[in-house]
């Protein structure tokens, strides 16, 4: 059995560029940057970058390239893929990319443009709103495993 699949969840290092295969195809390819975070030997914080090629064909390229911009948050689903070609200079050249069955747009920064999302410039300088610390009443029923119906 063999299995070749990736998820990334990231941010685009620069602007998604889209063109079209002779096909007449659209594929759009973008960076994605992700972030790692671990304690060395000492117990000392470390983080680290990593960037991936992200390559997506057809309607969801054209969506990608109309919707998505530097910055913007993304979960990709594909495919590892290593391309080869021969440089100019005769020397073989390898490439490796994530090729996207799905893009999942994230979250939009706070502030993006968009309908209804217009602010006071004093609301924008303000930041993000803390997130409520409320306390969830959850209901004191007592389960019985004969009730559940599978």
């Amino acid at each position: 059995m063999f299995l070749n699949k990736a998820f990334i969840i990231g941010n685009l290092t620069r602007d998604p560029e889209m063109r079209s295969i002779p096909s007449g195809m659209k594929v759009t390819s973008f960076g994605v940057a992700t972030n790692r975070v671990w304690k060395d030997q000492n117990g000392e914080k470390k983080e680290a970058a990593d960037f991936h090629n992200i390559v997506v064909f057809g309607r969801q390229a054209e969506t990608v390239a109309q919707y998505l911009k530097k910055g913007s948050s993304v979960l990709v689903e594909g495919r590892i893929q290593t391309r080869s070609w021969d440089g100019p200079d005769g020397q073989k050249k390898y490439k490796t990319e994530i090729v996207a069955d799905r893009v999942q747009f994230g979250p939009r920064a706070f502030g993006a443009g968009g309908a209804g999302t217009a602010q006071s410039p004093t609301a924008a300088s303000q930041g993000p709103k803390p997130i409520s610390e409320d306390k969830i009443d959850y209901p004191e029923e007592q389960i019985n495993a004969d009730d559940i119906p599978f």
